[in-house]
């Protein structure tokens, strides 16, 4: 009798720390924030600082528990050939974002990317250590932005040594 009572105090100890990572994962890291238009800009080519470009209706989520949770949707009037001739491009594919953050759907915005029907672009370069902001363009006139680690961030959380060409660290904090 003993053993069947440990076995289902295990079982629902485990049901409840599953569910309660789940939802610290999904749902209690993430706020919604709101993002003026002045930030969303891209970097010239060529240039060091970003410009903004327009954008209307504007959603962003964000976390303080990792560099690379932000996320953001909005409009623009920006076409993809504009974009390509006047900012720096990058090869960045979309992160993945809560399903409840409908707006993103990082598996559609990087079919179109892949398709050439997008592009995208420098927003921010060390937007926080190790991560820079990307912005994608859609033909569509829809616009999404996410952090992405560089090169930087990547040797950081991999355990290489940083080289020269990293910022410092204290820089960030």
């Amino acid at each position: 009798m003993i053993g069947k009572i440990l076995t289902v105090a295990i079982v629902l100890t485990g049901i409840v720390v599953a569910a309660s990572v789940y939802y610290l994962q999904v749902y209690h890291f993430y706020d919604e924030i709101d993002l003026p238009a002045s930030q969303i800009a891209l970097v010239p080519q060529g240039g060091d600082s970003a410009e903004p470009i327009p954008a209307d209706g504007i959603q962003a989520i964000d976390a303080n528990s990792s560099p690379i949770r932000f996320r953001a949707c909005f409009d623009t009037t920006l076409s993809v050939d504009e974009a390509r001739a006047r900012f720096e491009r990058v090869d960045a594919p979309p992160l993945n974002a809560p399903g409840w953050f409908d707006c993103f759907d990082a598996d559609a915005i990087g079919a179109a990317l892949a398709d050439g029907q997008g592009d995208t672009f420098l927003a921010q370069k060390n937007i926080a250590y190790g991560a820079d902001r990307v912005v994608a363009i859609l033909p569509d006139g829809r616009g999404f932005v996410w952090h992405q680690l560089n090169n930087c961030g990547e040797k950081a959380y991999d355990g290489t040594v940083i080289g020269e060409e990293c910022p410092p660290l204290e820089q960030f904090q």
